[in-house]
């Protein structure tokens, strides 16, 4: 069926990369949701003020909310797709973010609003009615949700989309909801004793829970994730694969919204070779990238002395000191600048997240443990985190 859709309604749907295509998706998944939550709640509304059960209206109310949520997705889809302007030189792609973040907020405040009809109920009970019709209803919304999910889940792998991933994480848990309404009304007509007002209660708790997750997701990316280790992999390996190439460091990937990535690295090579030669190896590396990833690429060339021995030895001995203060440190960027009376060591550290002392204790200490080495050292130290 999925694929049936996208034939149908995405033109050219396997060019995922192309913005133009990714807002098509979004209209497809907006409009899919729309037509489907607006079914499902005047359904289930016909259904609660029949039997004046509160978990139905409220179960109906929560997919009027993700009715207006598709509608937030399709439009955030539909601006994201926009061209690059003068005021947003990388384009709006993260506006497919910022409508998923909606989409949560959104999700949460129905929830809040559920959960205090719900307790309010339980204190002040109201006779309630049951009906086949209404257990049909609910019987054929969890399917309606179940193929929803599903859709949404495909969509969101297809394009890798941050808001359809949490359109069909809200659907799985509309799923247990109705499950968890439908099953309190066979409790309450079968052993007379109503589950109407706890059910409203559970299901407020399951809107709440989908929302936070879902904006918990966006968020980061909205903060600025870390890259996939993945793709830092696989971006390393295809610069390290040119023989030119000694080393790479300081690789940062910046998120832009889905299919707008910009890298930029550092990339060593040998300080003795043709810097024309090197700088167009470089040059060609950063199409290969582009091409590859779809990014936008810059490398810094670094050129290192590797055939002089005495600058060889002092890295060595640099970078033993930094394992001293912690195994994890590596050492880049490694010069002397010798003069008669002093010498200056100018190196970089790259110190990952998990080591947790402050960037100023470990300048100090490495600073301390350099000018042991000999008086004459000055370090020169930069801190990257990675």
């Amino acid at each position: 069926m999925t694929n049936f859709l996208l034939k149908c309604f995405v033109k050219d749907y396997k060019e995922v990369q192309d913005p133009a295509v990714r807002a098509r998706y979004g209209v497809l998944s907006g409009g899919v949701g729309i037509a489907c939550n607006l079914l499902l709640f005047a359904a289930k509304l016909f259904a609660g003020l029949m039997t004046g059960a509160i978990s139905v209206t409220a179960d109906a109310f929560n997919n009027l909310s993700d009715a207006g949520s598709s509608v937030v997705t399709l439009f955030g889809f539909r601006m994201s797709a926009r061209p690059v302007d003068k005021e947003h030189p990388f384009g709006h792609g993260r506006l497919e973010y910022l409508s998923g973040l909606i989409v949560s907020l959104l999700i949460m405040l129905v929830g809040v609003e559920l959960l205090s009809s719900s307790v309010q109920k339980i204190f002040t009970p109201e006779e309630t009615l049951f009906s086949w019709l209404t257990v049909g209803i609910l019987g054929g919304s969890v399917l309606v949700k179940l193929w929803m999910c599903l859709f949404n889940r495909k969509l969101a792998k297809t394009i890798d989309s941050a808001a359809m991933r949490a359109t069909a994480m809200d659907s799985l848990s509309d799923v247990a909801a109705t499950l968890t309404v439908l099953t309190a009304l066979l409790i309450t007509h079968f052993s007379g004793f109503s589950l109407d007002a706890y059910a409203g209660v559970v299901v407020a708790l399951f809107i709440l829970w989908t929302g936070f997750r879902s904006a918990k997701e966006t968020g980061d990316l909205l903060l600025g994730k870390a890259p996939d280790p993945k793709l830092v992999r696989e971006v390393e390996k295809t610069v390290l694969d040119h023989d030119e190439v000694l080393g790479i460091h300081d690789l940062v990937i910046h998120n832009y919204g889905p299919g707008r990535l910009m890298m930029s690295l550092h990339a060593e090579v040998p300080g003795e070779g043709d810097i024309m030669q090197l700088h167009d190896v470089i040059d060609g590396i950063e199409q290969e990238l582009r091409e590859k990833f779809h990014c936008d690429a810059v490398i810094h060339m670094d050129p290192i002395l590797i055939h002089d021995k005495k600058v060889a030895e002092m890295c060595q001995k640099v970078v033993a000191l930094a394992k001293e203060i912690d195994e994890r440190i590596t050492v880049h960027d490694f010069r002397m600048s010798e003069r008669p009376a002093h010498c200056r060591l100018i190196f970089d550290m790259a110190v990952p997240y998990a080591v947790r002392r402050s960037d100023q204790e470990i300048r100090a200490e490495m600073t301390r443990k350099v000018e042991e080495l000999d008086p004459r050292f000055t370090a020169v130290i930069g801190i990257d985190r990675s």
